[in-house]
């Protein structure tokens, strides 16, 4: 029990080389599979330039808004900004 023996050795590197060999069908999957990886990789990438420039693009085109320099009228009559309470006039 505590080693193994030549049929097990045999049958381990069976296995080993069916899934690391040259040019077997599972080496093969696995090199596909890193391809479409990295290639999924480079799509997302593409994918987050683009919305990236089409971002940029809304945003030069929208007009820009405009903070009004005058000042407004109070609804009752008086400029912003000022009070009924005048600290010169004398009570």
């Amino acid at each position: 029990m505590g080693s193994f023996s030549l049929w097990h050795w045999l049958i381990v590197l069976a296995v080993v080389l069916l899934l690391f060999g040259g040019r077997g069908k599972i080496s093969s999957i696995m090199g596909d599979f890193g391809k479409g990886l990295k290639s999924f990789k480079k799509g997302m990438k593409d994918e987050e330039e683009e919305a990236a420039a089409a971002a940029a693009a809304a945003s030069a085109q929208q007009p820009q808004s405009r903070v009004a320099t005058e000042p407004q009228p109070h609804p009752e009559g008086q400029p912003l900004g000022t009070s009924a309470f005048d600290p010169n006039k004398k009570p």
